[in-house]
């Protein structure tokens, strides 16, 4: 195992500390600590953040290997400052059943770059009719406890009731996808005014604020928990609010571009900015900015979504929803509630990594960048600034909606396990992290 000292860092709280990082655990923090073997990195002006947890990946792999795969995703984990990602479960197969929950995980432990946990599908092939085998998925190697039919809703509500009921007995937990199917046949672009001019189908917000409502009502009268998927308008985060106010156990996520981008950029009809659910308006985006800061919205995830040049380069109604995002979400929340004081550093490491990681009951986040607590660390230059290009991209797919923004910050250091996935910068292997 490898030994490094990481000197001078800033922590969340603004303290300044070093961290000796040894058999993939914190072993030390303080000051002026030195250590003959170890190598040193010099972090100062660098913030050092917990690890990145993301609740909302797409990996692709098995079935869309052209899009992504394990390995490359996780790749391009590490280079936001990722060192864990639940992968989403709409793969082919589906990750329906314990053998392909498993076979994903043993993709993440090949790959090497992070922490790979499956998400378990809700329903039987996504197809919205019959549970999938939920127990079995939890009880396997997997030890599945999200599961998730994500890019399709579990619109049946003796279906989400039952799904609830199920994963109460392991504590686990129904990530809903909201949309009402029937209110957004069709839909292209968020329903509005913009949409009229454009021509194109509406997406109401009505159609995922419906749902949130529903589930919500399910979950209390089950006492089950439940978990919103990538959240998109005000009136979703006012009805979260009630819930929460209400005692109802729901948490929610947010994207990093329902935060900072709107539906003004589908203007010039480019696919990179068509994704599910649609960018909502200004009024939106401040409403999921205020929600975050005050706690009703937990955590940031990022909906990672590649696809394959030939599915975005093509005319808006025929083009795939979704965005890339790993690379750029931590540039992305900084720029939109870091930059102006809504959030602080400490504020970034629990929406970014303690919170995710509660709620898909992954250990090793509990106690972050404490003595004793896996060596999971991400260390981020806040003064950094870049325009964001296709050098920034280490997955297989290039629709970032970013490309040619300028944006702040950059991750040049990522720790998993004591390891150092990202170094000045770089993404290098789990092979050379191993030779120090």
């Amino acid at each position: 195992m490898t030994t490094t000292l990481v000197k001078g860092a800033t922590l969340p709280d603004g303290t300044t500390a070093d961290l000796l990082l040894e058999n993939g655990f914190i072993a030390e923090r303080g000051s002026g600590l030195s250590r003959a073997d170890a190598t040193v990195v010099d972090a100062a002006g660098l913030v050092a953040l917990p690890g990145l947890v993301d609740l909302h990946t797409h990996l692709r792999e098995p079935g869309f290997e052209q899009s992504e795969t394990v390995l490359t995703g996780t790749r391009a984990a590490a280079s936001g400052g990722y060192t864990a990602v639940f992968a989403m479960a709409n793969t082919s197969p589906v990750a329906d059943t314990a053998g392909v929950v498993e076979q994903v995980l043993t993709l993440g432990e090949a790959a090497g770059y992070a922490t790979v946990r499956p998400v378990g599908a809700v329903t039987a092939g996504l197809r919205g009719e019959q549970l999938a085998e939920l127990g079995a998925m939890a009880s396997s190697r997997a030890r599945v406890r999200v599961f998730s039919d994500d890019g399709q809703c579990v619109s049946d509500p003796l279906l989400m009731r039952r799904a609830l009921e199920y994963v109460k007995a392991f504590g686990g937990v129904i990530a809903q996808h909201a949309q009402e199917p029937r209110l957004t046949v069709g839909a292209q672009l968020n329903e509005g005014a913009l949409s009229a001019e454009l021509g194109l189908a509406g997406w109401p917000a009505v159609a995922e604020e419906a749902i949130i409502a529903r589930d919500v009502l399910l979950a209390e009268h089950v006492g089950s928990r439940l978990h919103v998927c990538h959240l998109s308008t005000a009136g979703s985060v006012d009805v979260v609010r009630w819930a929460k106010a209400r005692g109802i156990r729901v948490t929610a996520e947010v994207t990093p571009h329902h935060l900072f981008l709107t539906e003004e950029l589908a203007r010039g009809y480019d696919a990179r900015y068509k994704v599910n659910p649609p960018l909502r308006t200004a009024e939106d985006v401040a409403a999921l900015r205020e929600a975050l800061a005050d706690g009703t919205i937990d955590i940031v995830a990022t909906d990672h979504a590649p696809h394959p040049v030939e599915a975005k380069d093509v005319e808006w109604d025929a083009a795939a929803n979704g965005m890339v995002g790993l690379e750029s979400a931590l540039s992305v929340v900084h720029a939109a509630v870091v930059a102006d004081g809504r959030l602080g550093w400490a504020d970034v490491a629990r929406v970014m990594s303690s919170a995710p990681a509660a709620i898909g009951s992954l250990a090793g986040y509990d106690r972050p960048l404490a003595v004793g607590s896996p060596a999971n660390v991400t260390l981020y230059d806040p003064s950094a600034s870049r325009v964001f290009g296709t050098a920034d991209l280490h997955g297989k797919s290039v629709n970032s909606p970013y490309l040619g923004v300028d944006l702040p910050g950059r991750v040049v250091w990522t720790f998993r396990d004591g390891f150092a996935t990202v170094k000045d910068a770089s993404v290098i292997s789990p092979e050379e992290a191993a030779r120090g």
